[in-house]
């Protein structure tokens, strides 16, 4: 996991360099409403890919992937289809594809090189924790949004996630009990993938929510030996971010700010989603867990699990 994140800045460069591919992708997409779909790591993916097209004035609503397939809410061929997805393999994400084809569907599958994908991130990763993949997906989504008329530049992108892997930030050690993320905006997606993280890495019971939906009910949980991790974009919802870590603090539960300034913060996704990836790394090897197994190295957890496909 640590050597596939060093290698996010040159990733990201590299993709940067080369928007022909989203390009190409844009001129399926133009003039349509846009479903964004995924599972896990992609539904949150999803959701940033939604706000940065809704910035660029694209209609764009993101669908977990198991609902697209099983509730009805699926593109017509009037819409497209942007489906998001590391190897190409999920079971639901699939469903959708092979729906929308029948339908004669628009679709864009964005996915890691080699896994069939229209529009290409990053080499496979050896960890079952995504990282560059998920960083990649982010890049080609603001790419495509670009296309369609955003006027986010991209140039900085690489520099401040390489500042965020240098570790700047705060330092996160395991908590007493709770591991809580919050943000604002798209960073609630932010901090949803950063409990994802921690909880695939280092086995830590974590919850990322949403700042206002987690001052209205689940900040009566937060108590002493929790801790917060509040991610500030800069944006309009900051405010609200730091207005609730503080509460919290006065509470005594333990807070980590981690602030991104340097860019617009539609774009501080990307450092603000490293810095969760390495809070995740460092709690995993502070606890001795191993990030890169998906937990099917604890006694059991095959059996149990082993059955379900993906």
């Amino acid at each position: 996991m640590r050597q596939t994140m060093d290698r996010q800045p040159a990733d990201l460069r590299r993709i940067v360099a080369d928007p022909a591919p989203a390009q190409r992708a844009a001129e399926r997409l133009a003039g349509r409403r846009l479903y964004i779909v995924g599972t896990g790591t992609s539904w949150h993916a999803a959701n940033h890919g939604a706000y940065l097209l809704r910035d660029a004035g694209v209609d764009a609503v993101a669908v977990q992937a198991m609902d697209a397939a099983l509730d009805g809410r699926v593109p017509t061929a009037a819409d497209a289809l942007v489906l998001l997805t590391h190897r190409n393999t999920k079971r639901y994400a699939t469903i959708v594809r092979d729906r929308a084809a029948a339908l004669g569907v628009p679709t864009v599958i964005v996915s890691g090189i080699g896994a069939g994908g229209d529009v290409e991130t990053v080499a496979p990763e050896t960890s079952a924790a995504f990282t560059a993949s998920h960083l990649g997906c982010l890049a080609r989504l603001a790419q495509i949004a670009g296309a369609l008329g955003g006027t986010l530049d991209l140039s900085g992108v690489a520099d401040a996630v390489a500042a965020a892997l240098a570790g700047a930030g705060p330092r996160v050690a395991p908590p007493g009990r709770l591991l809580e993320f919050t943000g604002a905006g798209s960073n609630q997606w932010t901090a949803a993938e950063g409990a994802l993280k921690v909880r695939e890495t280092a086995y830590v019971a974590a919850e990322g929510l949403a700042v206002e939906q987690l001052y209205h009910g689940p900040s009566v949980a937060l108590q002493a030996g929790d801790t917060l991790v509040a991610l500030d974009g800069g944006g309009p919802g900051g405010e609200r971010v730091r207005e609730i870590a503080a509460a919290a603090g006065r509470f005594g539960v333990t807070v980590a700010h981690v602030v991104e300034t340097g860019l617009p913060e539609p774009l501080s996704i990307f450092p603000l989603t490293v810095a969760v990836q390495r809070i995740a790394l460092e709690v995993a090897e502070a606890l001795g867990t191993n990030p890169d197994s998906f937990g099917k190295d604890r006694p059991g957890a095959v059996e149990a699990w082993g059955s379900v496909g993906l």
